[in-house]
């Protein structure tokens, strides 16, 4: 499996509603990440500057921004996009994040 990370951004005031969304997170996104070989899917918060810190383990290589061109992924785009910093299509800016360490 590979380790992948990537970070994010809210948009200010959105982080209770955020954590609130994902808590209730959509039966149907879960089974697909989980086929999608997504696992160990963490998402991080910095209080301070609104930014995501996301960490997951994929393999072949694909991860959850892989996924862009599914029905589901793409209805979850659309329910985030009013807290999010987004592009047009409603996809959440994100940039990648290159590992420098890592203690097993």
């Amino acid at each position: 499996m590979q380790r992948v990370a990537f970070k994010m951004k809210l948009l200010p005031g959105c982080q209770e509603e955020y954590q609130r969304r994902h808590a209730a997170l959509w039966p149907e996104l879960s089974n697909l990440l989980t086929n999608a070989g997504i696992r160990e899917y963490s998402i991080f918060l910095d209080e301070e500057s609104d930014t995501l810190f996301a960490f997951q383990k994929v393999a072949d290589g694909t991860g959850s921004q892989d996924l862009g061109s599914n029905e589901i992924v793409r209805r979850w785009w659309d329910f985030m996009a009013d807290i999010m910093v987004t592009h047009p299509d409603h996809s959440p800016v994100s940039t990648a994040l290159s590992e420098v360490f890592y203690l097993d």
